[in-house]
C-alpha cells in the first residue's frame, strides 16, 4: 500500500468540494446504471453508486469525499477516477489532494506536433540558441542560431542528440571537457528517460542505446556505469570551427501540457566574448 502524505484541512476541503463536483456531472445513464425510479434528490451519482461502481466501501468513500485521513491506494484512486470519468489532469489533481504521490501526465499528441507558439517561442530566443528534443532527445525543432553554433540539421531531417553527440567527429572536435561532458550527457539522458510519462517507446529506448552502443564504445562504457544526473541549467563549452570557443549556459524547461518535450535555451556566459561571437556566425562575418 502506498504510504499517504498528511494533508492540511484546506487540502482536504478542496478534495471533498471536487469529488463532490465531479460526481454530480456524472449521470446514471453515463455510469451505465439502469433507471431507477422516483426522483433523485441531487444531480449526478449519489456517493453509495460511486462506491459500488468503484468497488470500495460506501463508508470509506463517504470518508474519503470528507477529507478524512485514511489509508489510499493507486489502485482505489485509480477505481475513483474511472467511475467519475476523470480526465488526465483531473486524476492527477485527484491523487495529489488525497496525498499520494500523482502520477506522471501525458499529452497525447505526437512528439513532432507543435503548436505554432512553440516554434514561436524558440525564434523569439534568437541571437541565442534553441531548440526541442523529445523524450529520447530527437531534435523536434531549432532556431537559425542552432544550427549556426551547434551544427543542427534543417527540421524535417533525422537528428538525434546522443548520436551526434558520441558519433560525429565534427561535433566531437567541438565539445571542451570531453570526458566530463559525455559522464554528463549520459548520467542526464538515463535520467531523463526514466522521468517520461509514454511507456509505450521503451522498445523505441532500448533499440536506440543497443545501436547507440554498437556504434560508439564511449556511449557503452558511460551507459554501463549507470550514471544517473538530474537535468537543471549547466555551463557548456565547445570549439566552434569558424569563431573558436564558446561558452553557453544551457537551460532545459518543461511544459506542462507536454511533458514529452524539452525546450533547451542557451545563453552567453557573461564576460566570455559568446555573444559577439554568436552575433558575428549570424551576420556571416566570423
Amino acid at each position: 500500500m502506498t504510504a499517504r502524505t498528511p494533508t492540511t484541512p484546506a487540502r482536504r476541503h478542496d478534495l471533498r468540494r471536487f469529488l463532490m463536483s465531479r460526481r454530480a456531472r456524472v449521470s446514471p445513464a453515463q455510469a451505465g446504471l439502469p433507471p431507477g425510479g422516483g426522483a433523485r434528490r441531487t444531480p449526478g451519482l449519489r456517493r453509495e453508486e460511486v462506491a459500488v461502481l468503484a468497488g470500495v466501501g460506501t463508508t470509506w468513500y463517504q470518508w474519503l469525499e470528507q477529507g478524512r485521513e485514511i489509508t489510499v491506494s493507486p489502485q482505489v484512486l485509480d477505481g475513483v477516477a474511472r467511475v467519475l470519468r476523470l480526465s488526465a489532469v483531473e486524476r492527477r489533481h485527484l491523487y495529489v489532494l488525497a496525498g499520494l504521490n500523482p502520477p506522471l501526465l501525458e499529452s497525447g499528441e505526437p512528439p513532432d506536433s507543435l503548436c505554432p507558439g512553440l516554434r514561436r517561442l524558440i525564434d523569439a530566443w534568437l541571437p541565442n540558441p534553441a531548440h526541442i528534443m523529445d523524450a529520447h532527445w530527437n531534435t523536434v525543432a531549432h532556431n537559425a542560431s542552432a544550427a549556426l553554433v551547434l551544427g543542427l540539421v534543417p527540421d524535417g531531417r533525422p537528428h538525434n542528440w546522443l548520436w551526434h553527440y558520441f558519433t560525429d567527429p565534427a561535433y566531437r572536435s567541438r565539445a571542451a571537457n570531453r570526458e566530463e561532458s559525455a559522464r554528463r550527457v549520459v548520467a542526464q539522458f538515463r535520467a531523463s528517460c526514466t522521468e517520461q510519462p509514454d511507456a509505450s517507446r521503451a522498445a523505441e529506448l532500448a533499440e536506440l542505446v543497443r545501436e547507440l552502443s554498437a556504434a560508439s564504445e564511449e556511449f557503452a562504457r558511460l551507459w554501463e556505469g549507470g550514471d544517473v544526473r538530474p537535468e537543471g541549467q549547466l555551463v557548456n563549452e565547445l570549439e566552434h570551427p569558424l569563431v573558436g570557443r564558446l561558452a553557453f549556459e544551457s537551460s532545459p524547461l518543461r511544459i506542462p501540457s507536454r511533458p514529452d518535450l524539452t525546450i533547451v535555451v542557451h545563453d552567453p556566459v557573461p564576460g566570455s566574448g559568446t555573444a559577439e561571437k554568436v552575433a558575428a556566425l549570424l551576420n556571416g562575418r566570423p
